[in-house]
């Protein structure tokens, strides 16, 4: 055989290789091929939405937070006004409580005042009597005397 019949016949078996694997070969490939390829675009595609899901819920969670951290000062002032009013209300009451221990223990004052002026009295007219008694020299009679020592009592 010549070089040209071997170099037609691997020309021949060489498009018949080509053929074949045109037909049966490469389709496969490329079809495995694109299937990667649209894989890894819809991987893609996900992960940018994902990416954008995650942007949206961590702003819903900040805004959710600063919700809560303005209502949890809120809470904290009401909390702190309660107790201040609490506080006003029990000072309020311990105020009216002593003006009232006061006042009791001025009307107790005042009367043992009056029971003492009235001891004193008593005192004092017994004191008159035995004065009277002794200037006189004589007994002087309570009940006889009585309405001379009442009037004795009341001026003095």
């Amino acid at each position: 055989m010549s070089i040209n019949a071997t170099l037609f016949f691997q020309i021949i078996v060489f498009f018949v290789l080509v053929w074949f694997t045109m037909k049966f070969v490469w389709p496969p490939i490329t079809k495995a091929l694109d299937e990667r390829a649209q894989k890894i675009a819809d991987g893609l595609a996900a992960a940018d939405r994902a990416k954008s899901e995650l942007t949206a819920v961590n702003q819903r969670v900040e805004k959710e937070l600063a919700q809560t951290r303005n209502e949890t000062a809120s809470r904290l002032a009401d909390a702190d006004r309660r107790a201040q009013a609490i506080v006003d209300e029990a000072k309020a009451r311990a105020t009216e409580e002593g003006n009232k221990i006061i006042a009791a223990a001025r009307a107790e004052a005042e009367q043992q005042m009056i029971q003492a002026r009235e001891a004193l009295r008593e005192q004092v007219a017994a004191l008159a009597v035995k004065g009277a008694e002794q200037i006189l020299r004589k007994e002087v009679n309570a009940g006889v005397h009585a309405d001379l020592l009442n009037r004795l009592k009341t001026e003095l």
